[in-house]
């Protein structure tokens, strides 16, 4: 069997504080770590192709929500995992780079609609293939069966915390 340094500090929990499950420590301490491991592995892909997160986040989610590949920035903000005020200072730079276009909406002049451009569809297309060959490469020590297994339990966990969505959303 094999074991890791979270497997010695549970260890060393046990010795001194034999009255505490320190199991549920371990189980924290490697999802911290996995997750650290991970989200570095992710920022250092994405800055090599030139996005941010939240650029990755946002053209991503103008590509996944189909054509016309149009949304408010309230639903980019309810769709990513950005903040609210980080949106605007995002979609700025975005629309510097050419990556998006606003357009006043023609139901409420007062608010607009942001849409991926011919080089932001370029630019997402080209970055999704690199994403996912290099979160496939992340996950490389686990099986087919695994990652299912791992996924099927963090969205009970997840729910937990964000709820279940109804099937129709």
């Amino acid at each position: 069997m094999k074991i890791d340094k979270i497997d010695l500090q549970v260890k060393q929990w046990h010795e001194v504080r034999p009255d505490i499950e320190p199991e549920i420590m371990g189980l924290f301490a490697r999802l911290l770590r996995v997750s650290n491991h991970i989200s570095k592995g992710i920022w250092d892909q994405h800055k090599s192709m030139g996005l941010s997160k939240g650029d990755f986040d946002i053209l991503a989610t103008l590509r996944r929500n189909g054509e016309p590949y149009i949304m408010t920035p309230t639903d980019l903000y309810k769709s990513t995992m950005l903040t609210s005020g980080a949106i605007t200072n995002r979609l700025d730079k975005l629309e510097k780079t050419g990556w998006i276009e606003r357009t006043h909406s023609q139901h409420d002049r007062r608010s607009y609609l942001v849409k991926l451009s011919d080089q932001g569809m370029e630019k997402i297309d080209n970055s999704l293939l690199a994403h996912v060959e290099n979160e496939h490469a992340l996950s490389a020590s686990l099986t087919q069966k695994q990652k299912s297994q791992l996924d099927a339990l963090l969205k009970i966990w997840l729910i937990q915390f964000e709820g279940e969505l109804d099937s129709a959303d």
